[in-house]
């Protein structure tokens, strides 16, 4: 056998071999790489607006918090200033509570002075009439004597 001849024989049969690798097994080959790179690509496409959304989430829910933490406050102040105004409100009631009692107070015993004031004057007419009976000593009859005992009641 002589070398060039397999030389030629290998050179044939690799060009043979190159050409049913880039016929046959070549394409299928590139078909499945180009499709794992667009595979990839987008996955990492998906991931970046997965990030970005991610972000735009962030931001959304620190600006939700934001609001609530000022909502929150106005919600607070209302509270206090309504504690404040309803304690104003029981102070007030109770003034004038205290006051509705004192005058109901004042009147009551204005009507104790009244009644004493009265009971004290019965009591001087009958000691007068006693006193006089005694000065006198006969009876001094009080049917009789009612408008002379009405004018000392008056005059006490």
């Amino acid at each position: 056998m002589n070398i060039n001849m397999t030389l030629i024989a290998q050179a044939i049969s690799f060009g043979a071999f190159i050409w049913f690798t880039a016929a046959f097994i070549w394409p299928p080959l590139m078909r499945a790489i180009e499709t794992r790179q667009k595979q990839i690509a987008d996955g990492l496409a998906a991931g970046e607006e997965g990030k970005r959304s991610l972000e735009v989430s962030a931001r959304r829910a620190d600006e939700e918090i934001a609001k609530a933490r000022v909502r929150a406050g106005e919600i607070v102040a209302q509270a206090e200033k309504r504690a404040t105004q309803m304690i104003e409100e029981a102070k007030s009631a109770a003034r004038e509570e205290g006051n509705r009692e004192k005058l109901a107070a004042k009147a009551e015993i204005s009507q104790e002075v009244s009644r004493a004031k009265e009971s004290l004057r019965a009591q001087v007419s009958l000691l007068a009439v006693a006193g006089a009976e005694k000065i006198l000593r006969r009876e001094v009859d009080a049917r009789t004597h009612a408008d002379l005992l009405r004018t000392v009641q008056d005059e006490l």
